[in-house]
């Protein structure tokens, strides 16, 4: 399933979430996404998608841009197996997502509910800067919102300190 930015506003319409958007060229990077002269630049999101080496668990891994995450030691705080970034083919297949359009709001698309979700905890009770599924726009949403969407879809979800 493939979720379009429409299909990201009307699911945060319905469930009466607030949010604030912002249009703009499409970006593939975090420096192009910052070239943008976005609201709430120290808000914007880096997301990470991930897999083993087994490709039998995928991780979502989120937090503010300017963080650097070093996966091996991501790994071995969190007992996984060997990781590495996961494929384009591996992105559309568990979330419907291209690259440069990867966010915690594509979870909604994972229909196995088998991508787990990290969020450093320097998100928590802030506002999240995510694309809609679509890397030509940018919405700012409170984290504990993004949180409630993800657990009410049935993934699992950790917010730790990375």
């Amino acid at each position: 399933m493939t979720l379009t930015k429409e299909d990201i506003i009307a699911i945060l319409e319905e469930k009466k979430i607030k949010y604030e958007i912002a249009e703009h060229k499409p970006v593939y990077t975090i420096d192009e996404m910052l070239e943008c002269g976005l609201p709430h630049p120290e808000q914007i999101a880096k997301n990470l998608f991930v897999r083993d080496d087994k490709k039998r668990k995928y991780y979502l891994i989120t937090c503010l841009e300017d963080k650097k995450i070093n996966l091996k030691d991501f790994r071995k705080e969190h007992d996984t197996r060997p990781l590495t970034f996961a494929s384009e083919d591996d992105l559309m297949a568990k979330m419907g997502l291209i690259r440069g359009a990867v966010t915690p709001l594509g979870i909604l698309a994972n229909e196995d509910k088998d991508v787990v979700v990290f969020i450093d905890k320097d998100f928590e009770h802030k506002l999240m800067g995510i694309h809609p599924c679509d890397n030509t726009a940018t919405v700012y949403i409170n984290t504990r919102d993004v949180a409630k969407l993800i657990k009410d879809h049935g993934n699992e979800l950790h917010f730790v300190k990375l």
